[in-house]
């Protein structure tokens, strides 16, 4: 198999415009003539199920959820970015663009990184329309804040939790469109099989999460907008119902999944307590901004602090490592998440940690530094030249809670530790993922007609993304991308007419369907889902996460392959297919993880060097950064599904060529 990218020629910063110039065009009396289906509704499928509508396309939305607003999107703190520049820092499309090359460790497609950079500004004048209620500055500017991996402040947030009203957003704009019957929206249905007709995708296999009925769903084109895989490792920051069987059911339809080892792991999250924790809080990136990363320089005043005997404010500012700001001074606590992350990881098992749980694995973000000077800053604007020390704190603590109140709000309810008062207790987790289907540059997987939007596609990040964009490729995807692309492929689709579900392939798919459905529930097993799910977890966490080596990647394959088998014989599903049945939806989405698992694993072994969240342990320098290998690496790796044993999946290589951005090695010192 030949992958086409369909990158268009010319310069990197014309290409979309030419591109764009140059699709062809569905008439308006001609849209209604056409089915569009759109699986997921956070940012990214709602955003492109609402255009969609808009554009008046007979749409059908589908979400495991009760409602589109309680997609994974809304869970997002900390902000979306785009090229505004409104602080002058220096700020511009280029910048964006090089700071998301360079914070993908140089992993990403240029053209699809330079096309986000130039739309980024459209998101925000159409979420600010919408009326989006972003944070203000004195002037009526919109405000910023800076976040990993950047020098300016680029990132756009609404009161610490600015995936939520983008979600609302965009919530609105489906809801006008569904009030209208231009989208016809599936709550609590989930897809579980494509259907292909003559190779094109035709169709889906959905499943009524209440009633347990198998629906048929045809249209002239799909697109998947499910979100990423994160909770592979059962333990992550992904809302629990977050999976990749419609990405899976794809790709085992010829869909390649592209880089399944790139992974991020997010430095600010409240640690792992307890051993039966089945999901992991995350604190937004953003505190980065004004939290001090440290743990303690000695290993004694460590062990005194996770034995109780010693409070991090008794520690004097000579006996904390910064270890951050001391590694990274240009950017400090501001480098980019996989650094972060490991950076905490190295002091954590060189016996550092602070956290008093089964691994010893914490560190804290302080906000001491920041209350005295925001609070000297506001005592100056209030006309105090000399404030006491008291007034200072009051005054930097009401500057934190206008800025993270909720987020503050939100750490003490889980901890019962008040963060203006005492440092938070922060370690990496598993977050968002890279990888995921392969799409060309108009967003098409392999099938002809399924495209792949936001999280759910690997194209834009490389190998690590940058804080806040996320959000951005979603809209992107959504609202200014799929609407140009999309529309191209159906203008050969208005003399097609309506697609009759009642086709054989229809009726093959959804008996495929029934008989894994009907395998799980007869299975006389004596273990729950949940067993082994956290069992695959595990051994992705600890041999295909923060650190990877040859030889645990290799048992981990191993270990899967078996763990898989043990699955299939000994899981138990209680209930009906016929009723709400939340076991069988998790041994469906198990059965998924469990072949993905094996897949990033292998992913991981192919790829021999370090680069952004992908961390061989035998590749790195002599100061513990990633050591790529751009000779035998600059490639995208995409899988093709060969069956069952996915030790037989087999890799194809599009090649990365960088024509505006000089590949370095990166550098945050």
């Amino acid at each position: 198999m030949k992958l086409d990218s369909k990158i268009p020629e010319g310069p990197v910063a014309q290409k979309w415009t030419n591109h764009k110039n140059h699709l062809k065009l569905v008439a308006p009396n001609n849209r209604p003539k056409i089915d569009i289906i759109v699986v997921g509704t956070g940012l990214a499928g709602a955003s492109a199920a609402a255009s969609f509508g808009e554009m008046g396309y007979n749409v059908s939305a589908f979400c495991y959820q009760d409602s589109p607003r309680r997609a994974h999107s809304i869970a997002a703190q900390g902000g979306i970015n785009a090229a505004k520049n409104y602080q002058n820092d220096g700020d511009s499309v280029y910048r964006l663009f090089y700071d998301t090359i360079k914070g993908g460790d140089y992993r990403a497609r240029e053209a699809n990184v330079h096309r986000l950079a130039e739309v980024s500004g459209s998101i925000i004048d159409q979420c600010v329309a919408q009326g989006v209620p972003f944070a203000r500055e004195y002037g009526g500017y919109l405000d910023n804040r800076s976040f990993g991996g950047t020098q300016v402040q680029r990132t756009f947030y609404a009161a610490g939790q600015t995936g939520q009203q983008l979600l609302l957003g965009a919530y609105s704009a489906l809801s006008r469109q569904i009030g209208l019957g231009r989208v016809k929206m599936h709550n609590r249905h989930e897809m579980l099989e494509l259907v292909k007709v003559d190779g094109k995708a035709r169709g889906i296999i959905a499943r009524n999460l209440i009633t347990g009925e198998l629906e048929r769903h045809s249209a002239h084109a799909v697109i998947i907008a499910t979100g990423g895989y994160g909770n592979v490792y059962f333990l992550s920051t992904n809302a629990m119902g977050c999976n990749v069987t419609a990405s899976w059911k794809i790709h085992k339809q010829g869909a390649l999944f592209a880089n399944p080892c790139f992974v991020q792991i997010h430095p600010t999250c409240i640690p792992v307590h307890g051993s039966n924790q089945s999901k992991l809080t995350l604190m937004s990136e953003s505190l980065r901004n004004s939290g001090r990363i440290w743990v303690p320089k000695k290993k004694e005043d460590a062990e005194a602090i996770r034995a109780g005997k010693l409070k991090p404010t008794q520690l004097e500012e000579q006996d904390r490592d910064y270890f951050l700001e001391r590694r990274y001074p240009a950017f400090g606590n501001l480098v980019p998440r996989d650094v972060a992350s490991r950076a905490a990881k190295e002091r954590c098992d060189a016996g550092h940690g602070i956290e008093a749980n089964d691994t010893n694995e914490g560190v804290y973000l302080d906000f001491s530094t920041e209350i005295k000077s925001k609070g000297k800053q506001a005592a100056y604007g209030q006309g105090n030249h000399n404030p006491t020390e008291e007034e200072i704190i009051k005054l930097g603590k009401k500057w934190l809670e206008e800025k993270y109140g909720n987020l503050f709000t939100m750490y003490q309810k889980i901890t019962d530790e008040n963060p203006y008062e005492t440092p938070m207790k922060i370690y990496p987790a598993v977050h968002y993922t890279m990888g995921g289907v392969w799409v060309d540059y108009n967003l098409q997987s392999t099938i002809p007609g399924c495209f792949v939007a936001g999280e759910a596609n690997f194209s834009d990040h490389g190998a690590n993304r940058l804080g806040a964009s996320a959000l951005m490729q979603g809209l992107a995807d959504g609202y200014f991308v799929l609407p140009y692309t999309v529309s191209n492929y159906l203008a050969d689709e208005i003399r097609t007419g309506k697609i009759s579900t009642d086709l054989p392939e229809f009726a093959e798919a959804e008996n495929n369907v029934k008989s894994a459905i009907d395998k799980f529930l007869s299975n006389n097993g004596s273990k729950t889902v949940d067993h082994f799910h956290k069992r695959l977890g595990l051994i992705m966490w600890n041999k295909v996460g923060m650190g990877r080596n040859e030889q645990g990647l290799k048992d981990a394959i191993t270990e899967i392959a078996q763990l898989k088998e043990e699955f299939y014989k000994d899981v138990f599903i209680p209930g009906s297919a016929n009723d709400l049945n939340p076991e069988l939806e998790k041994a469906l989405r198990v059965a998924d993880f469990m072949e993905l698992g094996q897949l990033m694993a292998m992913d991981a072994l192919q790829r021999n060097e370090s680069c952004g969240g992908h961390f061989r342990e035998e590749y790195q320098d002599a100061e513990g950064e990633t050591l790529r290998d751009d000779v035998n690496f600059k490639f995208v790796g995409a899988w093709e599904y060969k069956g069952a044993d996915i030790s037989k999946a087999e890799l194809h290589k599009e090649e990365l060529n960088y024509e505006e951005i000089k590949i370095a090695a990166r550098n945050y010192k």
